[in-house]
Order: C-alpha cells, then sequence, then structure tokens
C-alpha cells in the first residue's frame, strides 16, 4: 500500500516530521511519500496546503503541530485524515497543570533561550575543532572523548552530541601507529575518566570500508579482525567502558554513551 504523508507546522515542522514518522514506522508493510510544508502560519498558506492536500491522489495522511487555533480550525476541513499533536494532548497536559498554555509558536525550536543556544554552538565548534585528533591539548574541555578503530562511528557521534545535546565531544582514531602499541595514546591518557571506547562488528566494518575505499588493504576482512583485537586489548587494559555499534543508530549510540557515562545533556531538544 502507497500513501502520502504531509507534515505540517507554523515553524520548522522538525516536531512534526518526529511525531508523524514514529508512528508510522510502526507500519513496515506501508510504503508513504512524506513531504513537510514548515511555516504555514497564514490563512492564504493554510488554504493552499489544504488544496494541495485535497489534489493528492491515493491514501493521505496529515500530521499537523499547528499552535495558532485559527489555523488548526482551517485544516481540519481537509479531506485527510489528521492527526494534531497539539489537539490529542494540549488540554490534558492543561488539566494536569491547572494552567493554560501560551500559544506560542515554535517554541521547542527557537532561541527562547540565548545562553543555552550558545552553549550548543560552542559544543559544535569544539567537536568540530576536536575530530579526528586534532586540538588534543584542549581535551581538558570535553565532556567524553571517544576511541575507536576508523569507520566505527567516531564523528558522526560526536557531530550528533554535540547538536543534539550541547555535548563537548572530541574523538581520537585508534590509527595502525597506535594500535601496534597496544597502549593507550598519550594525549589521552590523563583523562582517562572521559575516555569512552566504540567497536563493531568486523563483518560491518569490512563493508563500511568497502564502501568507500574499494578492495584496499585497508578495507580488507583480516585487517579489519586484527585492527578490532587490538583496539579491545587497549580498551581492557585501561578499563575503558565500550559499547559495539554495529546495530545501532547514531541517536542510539548517542543516547546509550549519556545513559552509561552518566554525562548530563546541556541542551536537549
Amino acid at each position: 500500500m502507497k500513501c502520502t504523508a504531509f507534515f505540517i507546522s507554523d515553524s520548522t515542522g522538525i516536531t512534526a516530521e518526529t511525531f508523524g514518522n514514529s508512528l508510522l514506522m510502526q507500519f513496515e508493510t506501508i510504503e508513504c511519500e512524506r513531504i513537510t510544508l514548515p511555516y504555514i502560519n497564514t490563512i492564504t498558506e493554510t488554504e493552499k496546503t489544504i488544496e494541495r492536500i485535497n489534489q493528492t491522489e491515493g491514501l493521505t495522511l496529515v500530521f499537523s503541530t499547528v499552535v495558532e487555533p485559527k489555523i488548526r480550525q482551517l485544516l481540519l476541513t481537509c479531506r485527510a485524515p489528521m492527526f494534531d499533536i497539539f489537539d490529542t494532548f494540549l488540554k490534558r497536559v492543561e488539566d494536569a497543570l491547572h494552567a493554560l498554555h501560551t500559544k506560542s509558536i515554535g517554541r521547542l525550536h527557537s532561541v527562547h533561550n540565548p545562553a543555552i543556544y550558545d552553549m550548543r554552538i560552542a559544543a559544535i565548534q569544539y567537536t568540530l575543532n576536536a575530530d579526528d585528533g586534532g586540538n588534543t591539548n584542549h581535551y581538558d574541555m570535553a565532556d567524553v572523548i571517544l576511541l575507536g578503530v576508523s569507520r566505527s562511528g567516531k564523528t558522526p557521534t560526536c557531530l550528533y552530541m554535540a547538536l543534539r545535546y550541547g555535548i563537548s565531544v572530541a574523538n581520537f582514531p585508534l590509527t595502525e601507529e597506535v594500535l601496534k602499541t597496544l597502549k593507550l595514546p598519550a594525549a589521552a591518557q590523563a583523562f582517562q575518566k572521559k575516555l569512552f571506547g566504540l567497536t563493531i562488528d568486523a563483518k560491518r566494518l569490512h563493508e563500511l570500508r568497502t564502501q568507500r575505499y574499494g578492495n584496499s588493504q585497508y578495507a580488507s576482512f583480516e585487517r579489519c579482525q586484527q585492527e578490532l583485537k587490538q583496539a579491545d586489548k587497549i580498551f581492557r587494559q585501561a578499563n575503558i567502558p565500550v559499547l559495539d555499534t554495529t546495530d545501532f543508530s547514531i541517536e542510539e549510540i548517542a543516547t546509550k554513551i549519556i545513559q552509561i557515562t552518566g554525562i548530563k545533556p546541556h541542551h536537549h531538544i
């Protein structure tokens, strides 16, 4: 079965996408085209949106996080079923809190706290500078330092943690030279409490390296196996917590690192 899902918001649309995709993922047999329509906050824009929805062929669903009551009521006139997160839950939250909501548009993804926003930007900048073994003389500023062989997921995890949670993350690659020593790299030894290891299944690592570097020695299965065994010895000798990233998404890896280390996110959206 095919369908079209519209994610409609009077702000960025990120929450509508998250809300809608979380539900659609529960229906693996249904193929859905996803269309995001952000910043729908005038009557004219809403009417154009309704016209577009009504002209869409086939099964159509609408996921909305629009706050303004007039816009929400107008959207309800479209021919497609609408799933409105605010309409479903906002009144219940008001009742529970004994308070009325403020009808603020886009507060979740807006700069409503400049201090926290600046902290997140600083974390992103630090993480970019400390990627792949860079800026090691500033490891004292890191919240966590990730160690792992090449292509084990260090860089994307670091960037996600900085962007999503405002956590300053450094990463140090366990290169062939470092692995041969079977010891922690000198730059990391003084910060053992901040260290966290990433490992991965040898077959999956071989696949990832082959995709990018073809049939090179670097991508060979034997090389992958050897590097992972050497990295494991370093992790065990240094008593570093380790996470196998083979079956986890970047979001899951980041969440598990935070859970295991106890790091408190500086910013969470």
